[in-house]
């Protein structure tokens, strides 16, 4: 499912937006720092301070989130359904590094607090734009 030409879209370089739904069907879009790549068939995203998205996830696992390539700005939406949440792993270490390599580039240094790395399976991964 996710390819080498997928990576530079999975590297934190642009925010990525998130998309939940409540079990009412109301919908929830916010800006997320990482979209993380586990394996070809997972992905793990920062989970900070998304009470909405996390409310919505308990009660509705299926999610979309949208990936910019910043080399050639094509975009990809993910079709994600919740598998687990991680804590204490070497993942949710990596995933925190990184988190706060971006906060200290952007000024925001001790702000940012991962509290989990959620992975995701990746249901479906589909090109939506390219900038070419």
């Amino acid at each position: 499912m996710i390819t080498e030409e997928h990576l530079p879209a999975l590297q934190g370089m642009f925010p990525s937006w998130m998309t939940t739904c409540s079990a009412k069907g109301e919908p929830n879009t916010t800006v997320i720092s990482q979209v993380w790549y586990v394996d070809e068939e997972h992905v793990a995203l920062s989970f900070q301070f998304f009470s909405k998205t996390k409310k919505n996830i308990k009660e509705n696992p299926n999610a979309f989130t949208t990936v910019v390539d910043p080399g050639t700005m094509t975009m990809y939406n993910l079709e994600l359904e919740f598998d687990h949440s991680e804590t204490d792993s070497d993942l949710f270490d990596e995933m925190d590094m990184k988190l706060e390599a971006i906060a200290s580039m952007s000024g925001m240094s001790g702000i940012f607090k991962l509290l989990a790395a959620d992975v995701y399976k990746v249901k479906s991964l589909k090109l939506i734009g390219s900038g070419n």
